[in-house]
C-alpha cells in the first residue's frame, strides 16, 4: 500500500483513514478478503493485501464483542422505540454449522428479533420484514442467551418461534418464564411427511392419511395426531423407531402446537425469517465453498453482517471514529 496515498493518513491505527477503514470494513463483510483487495485496486488504485483486509476487518468485529459485553447500549442496537408498549416482539433463534480450523463443524446461533409492525405486506400473501435486529454467537449456549438478553430489555409482549432444539426452549423456560413460545408449524409438519413415507407404500392412502393429520395439527389436534399415530404397526425397524421419535417430539412440544389458537391471536406460526436470516446473514459469507474460519474471525465478521443486515452500521462507523 503506498503510504503517501491521502487516503492512508489521518489515524493511528491501521496508518489509513477513516473512510478507508469504513470501506474495508463494508466490503470485507460482504465478500471474501481477496476480491476485496482486487475491488480496492481497480476502484481507488490502491494496493491492500488480502491480509491486511482481514486485519482490519477483524479488529473491529472483535471489537464489538467486549463492547456489548460490557452493556455499552449506545452500541447494541435496538429497534425503534414504539408508543405501544405491548405490541408483539418476535425472538427467533436458531442454529448452522460452520467449519472451523479449531474444532471442525461448529454450531454457530443466530437471533432474528423484529416487531409485528415491522412484518409489512408488499403484495398478496407477501409479507417482508422491514427492520431486524440480528444477534449472533459462536460459543456457548449461556453466552448466547446473555446477549440475546441485551437486546430484549425494552420489549414486553414476547414471542419465541423456533425449531425443536432443546437449547433454544431450556433458554426461554430459564429467562423467559411469561413468553409465548411456538414450534415452527413446518418443522412439525415435516416430521409427519417423513413418517408417511416409512409407514405407506400405497401413495394414495399415504396422501390421505396426510392430509387429514396435517389438518388436525394445524387446528390445535397435536393430542388427537399423536394417538393416530400410535395406532400403526410400522413394517421395519427404520419406521418402528421414528413413529417412536415424532411421538416424543410432539408430546414434548404440545403446548407450543396449538397453532389455530396462536393464529386466532394474529401471531406468526413459522420461522421462515429465521432461516431466511441464517442463509443471508451468515452463510452467505461465513460459508463459501473451500472457507475454513477460525472462530475469533467467524465471530468478528458475523458481528459485522449483523450491524450491517440490521441498518446499525452507523454504530460500525462510531468506532472507526473512537479508534482514530
Amino acid at each position: 500500500m503506498r503510504k503517501s496515498h491521502p487516503l492512508c493518513k489521518g489515524t493511528s491505527l491501521f496508518k489509513i483513514s477513516l473512510f478507508l477503514q469504513d470501506a474495508i470494513c463494508d466490503l470485507a463483510q460482504n465478500s471474501v478478503f481477496e476480491y476485496v483487495s482486487k475491488i480496492l485496486l481497480k476502484m481507488l488504485f490502491i494496493q491492500i493485501s488480502a491480509k491486511q483486509i482481514q486485519r482490519v476487518s477483524e479488529w473491529y468485529g472483535d471489537q464489538l464483542n467486549s463492547i456489548v459485553k460490557a452493556n455499552q447500549i449506545e452500541y447494541i442496537p435496538q429497534l425503534p422505540e414504539k408508543k405501544d408498549k405491548n405490541e408483539v416482539t418476535y425472538v427467533m433463534p436458531d442454529g448452522s454449522m460452520l467449519n472451523t480450523r479449531e474444532e471442525k463443524w461448529k454450531e454457530i446461533k443466530l437471533c432474528r428479533i423484529f416487531r409485528e409492525s415491522d412484518n409489512v405486506a408488499i403484495q398478496p400473501e407477501r409479507n417482508e420484514i422491514v427492520k431486524s435486529v440480528f444477534v449472533n454467537h459462536f460459543g456457548e449456549t449461556n453466552e448466547f442467551w446473555l446477549k440475546v438478553e441485551r437486546h430484549l430489555k425494552a420489549y414486553n409482549n414476547l414471542v419465541f418461534i423456533g425449531d425443536g432444539a432443546k437449547w433454544i426452549w431450556k433458554g426461554v423456560e430459564d429467562s423467559y418464564p411469561g413468553a409465548i413460545q411456538i414450534l415452527d408449524y413446518y418443522h412439525a409438519e415435516e416430521k409427519l411427511e417423513i413418517l408417511a413415507r416409512l409407514l405407506f407404500r400405497d401413495s394414495e392412502k399415504k396422501k390421505k392419511w396426510l392430509l387429514e393429520q396435517k389438518e388436525i395439527l394445524f387446528n390445535d389436534g397435536v393430542m388427537q395426531v399423536i394417538e393416530n399415530i400410535k395406532e400403526f404397526k410400522p413394517r421395519n425397524v427404520e419406521a418402528r423407531e421414528y413413529k417412536q421419535s415424532v411421538i416424543n417430539y410432539y408430546s414434548e412440544n404440545e403446548d407450543r402446537m396449538m397453532y389455530k389458537s396462536f393464529r386466532d391471536k394474529g401471531l406468526l406460526i413459522g420461522s421462515g425469517p429465521i432461516e431466511a436470516a441464517h442463509r443471508s446473514v451468515l452463510q452467505q459469507r461465513l460459508k463459501l465453498s473451500g472457507q475454513l474460519w477460525t472462530i475469533k474471525g467467524a465471530q468478528a465478521i458475523a458481528n459485522l453482517r449483523c450491524y450491517a443486515a440490521g441498518g446499525s452500521w452507523n454504530i460500525i462507523q462510531k468506532l472507526f471514529r473512537l479508534a482514530a
